[in-house]
């Protein structure tokens, strides 16, 4: 065991808690707004890659120049749920609701299996294949391109939050509804906005994941469990303690397959998970 291996594995690690970190936005920003917990949330990682292969697939098109397509329908898919869906279960009571989401997740599933097979795809060739030297560190240049992706979406959700009137109004009805109600801020619009933005984080991650992850219909499950761990150590409704919890859980579960073995990895991630409840419920940036 080398420090040059060490290094490279805390590398992967941290590239890939980089994707932990962009789909836990998603699902904490629909949490902080609504309250909602969306189970379903995997499943629009899933529809992003199947989005990428196939038009690539079909048209040749590479996933990183139809990433802003992706994003475009995985935002439009959420909020069309919201509309049709999650909008009547809105001040139900909270077993309706995951069951609701719960029975997305299983609906959406099936029609992955039954339209595109169980089969295992893959996206060959993109324009990001390869590898490349970061500090003498060879690392793969679809990860490496998947890391900064998700950096560059993260920090265009926080400035959206905290710079535009739109993303102002978001947090204020995450705060408190009733007065943002009060201050004409329509929650219904801040809720279906806060389902697109989620589910195209989703998507967005699922593209990038798709350069170098196999495409499968339970491929969300994958990440879902984690993504749950992420949004509870960083705190519920905060998208800079998803960014850092994502690093952590990514270096954990790496570092912890490599050192230890690679079957309890999801065990430690699963330990940190029971720890936080236990002395930390609010997550490393919550709210007491």
């Amino acid at each position: 065991m080398s420090l040059e291996i060490i290094i490279q594995t805390l590398a992967s690690g941290i590239l890939i808690g980089l994707i932990y970190a962009l789909v836990a936005i998603g699902l904490t920003l629909i949490f902080g707004v609504m309250d909602i917990v969306n189970f379903s949330h995997g499943e629009f990682l899933m529809f992003g890659m199947y989005s990428s292969f196939w038009m690539y697939s079909l048209f040749a098109l590479d996933p990183m120049f139809t990433l802003p397509l992706t994003a475009l329908f995985l935002f439009a898919l959420g909020v069309i749920l919201y509309k049709l869906i999650i909008r009547k279960i809105t001040n139900a009571p909270m077993l309706s609701q995951i069951f609701t989401t719960f029975g997305l997740m299983m609906l959406f599933r099936g029609l992955a299996q039954f339209f595109w097979k169980p089969d295992f795809r893959t996206v060959d060739h993109s324009v990001v294949s390869g590898a490349v030297q970061v500090f003498g560190i060879q690392v793969g240049m679809p990860q490496v391109t998947a890391g900064v992706g998700a950096i560059l979406v993260t920090m265009g959700i926080y400035l959206f939050l905290t710079k535009t009137r739109a993303g102002a109004a978001l947090e204020a009805t995450a705060a408190d509804k009733e007065a943002a109600q009060l201050m004409g801020i329509d929650s219904q619009k801040m809720f279906a906005m806060a389902w697109g933005i989620g589910a195209a984080c989703a998507g967005v991650a699922g593209a990038l994941l798709s350069t170098f992850f196999p495409i499968f219909p339970e491929v969300g499950a994958n990440f879902i469990l984690i993504a749950f761990v992420v949004v509870n150590l960083g705190g519920f409704g905060s998208v800079i303690g998803a960014l850092f919890a994502g690093i952590i859980v990514g270096v954990i579960e790496v570092m912890g397959g490599f050192l230890i073995g690679p079957q309890y990895k999801l065990a430690l991630v699963l330990g940190l998970f029971l720890a936080v409840l236990m002395f930390r419920p609010q997550g490393l940036m919550g709210k007491q």
